[in-house]
């Protein structure tokens, strides 16, 4: 009876402490949408930087900073400790207005996940927009480009639009969907266009290269500049079991039914980041009839078994491109690797990857720009991915 007593006690410790952590998430919400820091009811001369470009309407907080820094401040009263995490953890200290605030060090230029960790739990800051990364819904800041780098950032150009389609695929026996990049003047023209299937990370989805990677800016600021042709391109859900079937015999089809693309291999290209790196080359090095040009972005076939099971199957992959190395060497126009430097989390795989190669006699075109494992590294990898293929075509 004790022990049942003693149960039913830490039980009811628990439930209340969860009942507790709900609450005062709920109030860090609201203190740090209706508190004064995050208000813009402040005359903003008075702050320190300027708000940023991430923030939600009204919300004062994050704040970019001279030397790329951010300044964070958060109204949470009741919490014990507050800390950002932006894949370095800043600890905030609290005033005596119940405000916690730090400033981080220099970032690089683009896009940065962030989150709010409150008690030791990690949610999204209400006062950002928030973005699905690290399979979860995040919080997002932009480090602003140097000035005259106008690549990522929208310009006044003829621009595209990105559509939302969805699809019944048999293969995952579910409703899926994908984003779909037009170009500017798609609707006004009878021509049709070569393809890009452009595949996001893990712990994202087919939404990350339109909101993260900003796919159309970059796209149409290169064909505005000439630098790009014209093209359709495709961000699907690689969050599946069978992702080459869903691309072969869904996606594929969906588009070439419902878009006018050029239905041939020497106008489809195959390019993904990180995960999509990896399932870019599962499912284009098999399938070189489909595909005449690859990029793998900050990604690599695993050096060692995989930490997913089935042993180290990549092997299968190297016999296919010496057994026909000749049609690799000839068919691919383009087969383009790119790394965001030695702090990228996949170098050593990739390296490893690109010495098989080598012994192998592959050619491939190699391009490493710093940054490490995230998106300003993958906005710059596709961008380049771009000029290289359109010099190939």
């Amino acid at each position: 009876m004790q022990l049942s007593l003693r149960s039913q006690q830490q039980k009811n410790t628990e439930f209340m402490n969860r009942i507790f952590t709900f609450l005062l998430l709920q109030s860090v919400c609201l203190g740090a949408l209706l508190a004064q820091p995050n208000r813009r009811t402040q005359d903003e001369s008075t702050l320190p930087g300027k708000r940023s470009e991430l923030n939600v309407r009204n919300a004062t907080y994050p704040r970019l900073l001279p030397g790329n820094r951010i300044e964070f401040k958060i109204k949470a009263p009741d919490a014990q400790k507050v800390q950002i995490d932006l894949g370095r953890k800043y600890d905030l200290v609290r005033n005596t207005n119940g405000e916690w605030s730090c400033i981080t060090d220099s970032l690089t230029q683009g896009f940065h996940y962030y989150f709010l960790i409150i008690n030791g739990v990690s949610v999204a800051d209400p006062a950002s927009e928030s973005f699905y990364g690290c399979s979860m819904m995040a919080s997002g800041v932009e480090i602003p480009y140097p000035d005259g780098d106008t690549r990522f950032h929208i310009a006044d150009v003829p621009h595209g639009d990105i559509r939302i389609k969805r699809y019944f695929s048999k293969t995952a026996n579910s409703w899926r969907r994908m984003f779909v990049y037009c170009p500017p003047g798609y609707d006004t023209s009878t021509q049709s266009y070569p393809v890009l299937y452009l595949q996001h990370g893990g712990g994202e989805d087919e939404r990350g290269w339109s909101n993260q990677g900003r796919t159309d800016i970059i796209m149409d600021n290169l064909i505005a500049k000439g630098k790009a042709e014209p093209m359709i391109i495709v961000m699907t859900d690689g969050n599946t079991n069978d992702f080459e079937n869903e691309l072969l015999k869904e996606c594929i089809p969906f588009i070439e039914k419902n878009f006018r693309v050029k239905a041939n291999r020497n106008n489809r290209a195959l390019a993904g980041l990180s995960m999509g790196g990896i399932q870019t080359l599962n499912a284009g090095i098999p399938n070189l009839d489909y595909f005449a040009y690859l990029g793998v972005f900050s990604s690599g076939w695993w050096a060692n078994p995989t930490p997913f099971g089935g042993g180290n199957d990549t092997e299968k992959y190297y016999k296919m491109l010496q057994n026909k190395k000749d049609d690799y060497n000839t068919k691919l126009k383009q087969f383009w690797i790119s790394m965001g430097g030695k702090e990228d989390i996949a170098y050593n795989n990739c390296q490893i990857m690109m010495k098989r190669f080598d012994q192998i006699g592959i050619k491939y075109t190699y391009f490493e720009t710093p940054g490490g494992h995230t998106w300003p590294v993958w906005r710059e990898s596709l961008y380049q991915f771009e000029i290289g293929r359109a010099s190939c075509r």
